[in-house]
């Protein structure tokens, strides 16, 4: 997945990262092709691994790697567009029990 992240990398505060922790609002860390949470499959060091958190709500998230970068064989990926059909099914399947 590209990563424009420059100098930038996820940091915070021990209780913040509890918080989050607890909350269960990382939605997205480094890993290996195994799953494995490696230093070695971190690029720029963020804490825990953290590649992407969400807000409280769980309306609101930031993301460091840019799937968008990487959503169309034009671009030499498709892999991105895993990410965008993956939040598309969960608000799709969101509103269907609502409906319910």
């Amino acid at each position: 997945m590209p990563i424009a992240h420059g100098e930038g990398c996820y940091f915070a505060d021990e209780e913040t990262l509890a918080k989050l922790r607890a909350n269960n609002q990382v939605l997205w860390q480094y890993c290996d092709a195994d799953g494995n949470l490696t230093d070695g499959a971190n690029p720029n060091g963020a804490l825990q691994n953290i590649a992407g958190i969400c807000n409280e709500q769980r309306n609101v998230a930031g993301l460091m790697p840019h799937p968008e970068r990487a959503c169309e064989p034009m671009l030499d990926s498709s892999d991105g567009k895993l990410i965008f059909e993956s939040m598309i099914d969960a608000l799709q399947s969101k509103m269907v029990a609502k409906a319910a």
